[in-house]
């Protein structure tokens, strides 16, 4: 039988007999026998999830052993925007991290739950037993500071034991948790913070990052003085020596209100858990509110079913406090798995720091950015020759598209027998709606699947689902995890503005997708950064595909200055340049290799070398908000600068849209 040219190459499946020991296959001989579903494969599943979407989550809600105090009376009304979920039913979500019997784990006393290490060297573990006496001791420790149902408790803190614990003793109680890492600057925690209206605030007096300190006191004062509402600070000795007068010792806390019984507010499906935020690029950031019920559903799915985690299972991905994936790396504990902990830089003192710590731990899901494996591969690291890491079955990664030569690197370097899950969701559900599972195979260059309960589409100019060709990322059916509301907008006008303004009951996510004809998927990047020229569209994504293969390139940002209505505009690309590269020496083959990987129309009308390409907080490049610089728009309405992680780095692009 000769190939299909236009099926990518393979360079993962399961082993014969590996699928029948996973969950996922375990719940569909449950739906079998329970409720007489016959369903084959991945496929048939995934399509019984968006064709039955109640039947679908009551199940995983019922497999998955979801502890309810209410029973709830219907598991889906309404539509989107307005769904309601499980309505009547209440719960807890810290119950369901910390109390046995949750998706089949035992998460006995001695279990281990927690590992944790430091760039420092600093290490500590924490076995279940630890970690429920811990957050016993911090729940009637906020209790005794006068937290209750509803109140907001806000950490500047890093990922960090304390952190966990904080957060989940803040859910037991049916208060509202929020978190910055405490590498953002002042007005970005701020901004965050304020809206909110918290009453507790958890900070850190230091910080370890690439071999420095960092003293946060002087922020933790600042914040004491630009939240009203604060009642009380209580801080952790963590890093340096600082103090903060007035705060409460966290271990003074803990060591106050230590050896009392560990309990767990009922609250409805819909009660707030923690709330997200937008990147808050072009204004104030949108506190993005979920609820306990719709992530305990959709994280036992997506870590259970999913990603295949479970006890005896060691997961770590690594994130801070300020992105969503620090709130789905915790959720590990849902299913009983080992979460790992890292806090410091995944560069320092190289970057085979993150592949130690796999070795060291026997890690068996490790989690990452696809610009980590991008660095990893261009600094030719070869980590299977150097570690142990024969433990390491997956490898995720999120935070923009992996490239095909990503992919290719996993499989060389890493091995060909671990799973690569290259994943793309959102912080607006905390979840990932293109994944991977452990019964579908890995083509190079793609996502492995559409999520079970995601029911997503590429959709074309004219609203229409398409396969094989690129369109609108959207999800027509409702998910449980999706925003229970924005913070601070009654009436939904901004939710409604944010995902539904294009089509009207359908989620417009604000990717460009492509699905395929085996149901996997190649993200092109964000659809309002499209380069569009002469009719052409086309993502960044593929565009940074070509450039960034370049060693000579260590980063990059391209901007059609033509989609912002200006049809003589310009396509412009912005390139950091290694050390003891040129321009001249590279700008020849780059023409050359854009116009054959691409096309004529996407060759740069000019290439400009930059010190560093803007992102946010979180990472990700800042390509609209330049294009709008240099489309006219002033640089103060182009972008806040606090939400920016270096906004020095906007100045050549403000200079050049002067020119």
């Amino acid at each position: 039988m000769t190939p299909n040219a236009d099926v990518p190459e393979v360079l993962w499946q399961p082993e014969p007999g590996q699928v029948a020991g996973t969950r996922i296959e375990a719940f569909r001989e449950w739906l079998r026998e329970r409720q007489g579903v016959e369903l084959a494969d991945y496929d048939e599943l995934w399509r019984f999830s968006v064709e039955h979407v109640p039947e679908f989550w009551a199940a995983v809600a019922e497999f998955s052993g979801v502890r309810w105090h209410e029973q709830p009376r219907e598991v889906l009304s309404g539509a989107m925007p307005t769904a309601k979920w499980f309505e009547g039913g209440t719960l807890n979500y810290a119950e369901h991290a910390l109390s046995p019997g949750v998706a089949g784990a035992a998460k006995a006393d001695d279990e281990l739950a927690v590992i944790f290490h430091r760039e420092d060297g600093f290490a500590e573990q924490l076995t279940f037993g630890d970690l429920r006496a811990h957050v016993a001791a911090a729940r009637a420790g906020l209790a005794a500071l006068g937290v209750g149902k509803g109140d907001r408790v806000v950490a500047l803190a890093p990922n960090c034991p304390q952190t966990l614990i904080a957060f989940l003793a803040t859910a037991s109680l049916g208060a509202i948790w929020s978190s910055c890492s405490p590498d953002f600057g002042i007005r970005a925690v701020s901004d965050r913070f304020t809206q909110i209206e918290p009453k507790v605030l958890v900070a850190v007096n230091g910080y370890a990052y690439n071999g420095r300190s960092f003293d946060v006191c002087d922020t933790v004062r600042l914040l004491q003085e630009q939240i009203p509402t604060l009642e009380a600070t209580v801080l952790v000795n963590y890093a340096g020596e600082g103090t903060v007068e007035g705060a409460i010792d966290w271990s003074a806390l803990l060591a106050e209100h230590c050896g009392g019984p560990l309990d767990y507010e009922p609250v409805d499906f819909a009660h707030p858990l923690w709330v997200l935020y937008s990147s808050g690029t072009t204004g104030l950031p949108k506190g993005i509110v979920q609820g306990h019920g719709g992530i305990v559903v959709e994280h036992l799915k997506a870590l259970g079913l999913q990603s295949g985690l479970g006890p005896g299972e060691r997961f770590f991905w690594f994130t801070t406090t300020g992105w969503m994936m620090w709130n789905f790396l915790v959720s590990g504990l849902t299913v009983g798995a080992t979460i790992v902990l890292y806090d410091g830089s995944p560069g320092h003192p190289d970057l085979n720091v993150l592949w130690q710590l796999a070795q060291q731990h026997r890690i068996s899901y490790f989690g990452t950015s696809a610009p980590f494996i991008q660095s990893c591969l261009k600094a030719g690291l070869k980590p299977a020759e150097r570690y142990d890491l024969g433990a390491l079955r997956a490898l995720g990664s999120t935070g923009a598209p992996l490239s095909a030569e990503g992919f290719r690197w996993i499989a060389d370097e890493i091995g060909p027998s671990v799973q690569i899950c290259s994943v793309s969701g959102g912080t607006d559900l905390c979840a990932a709606f293109v994944a991977a599972a452990p019964d579908v195979p890995v083509w190079l260059g793609e996502l492995s699947c559409r999520a079970l309960g995601a029911a997503v589409a590429a959709f074309d100019e004219k609203g229409e689902p398409v396969v094989e060709e690129v369109g609108e990322l959207v999800i027509t059916e409702p998910m449980p995890s999706m925003p229970v509301y924005f913070w601070a907008d009654p009436d939904g006008s901004r939710l409604r503005e944010a995902y539904f303004e294009m089509y009207p009951g359908v989620w417009r996510h604000g990717d460009w997708i492509k699905i395929t004809r085996r149901g996997s998927a190649v993200i092109y990047g964000r659809s309002d950064s499209t380069l569009n020229r002469g009719g052409v569209r086309m993502g960044t994504a593929e565009f940074y595909r070509v450039v960034e293969a370049f060693d000579e390139v260590a980063d990059s940002l391209v901007v059609d200055t033509s989609a912002v209505g200006n049809e003589d505009g310009r396509l412009l690309c912005f390139l950091v340049i290694a050390p003891g590269a040129t321009l001249a020496e590279i700008e020849p083959e780059l023409r050359k290799q854009l116009r054959s990987a691409l096309s004529p129309r996407h060759v740069p009308d000019r290439f400009v070398v930059v010190a560093e390409i803007p992102r946010t907080l979180n990472g990700k490049k800042c390509e609209v908000p330049v294009k709008k610089i240099l489309s006219g728009v002033a640089p103060e309405r182009a972008v806040s600068k606090d939400a920016l992680a270096n906004p020095a780095a906007l100045t050549p692009f403000v200079e050049l849209a002067v020119e």
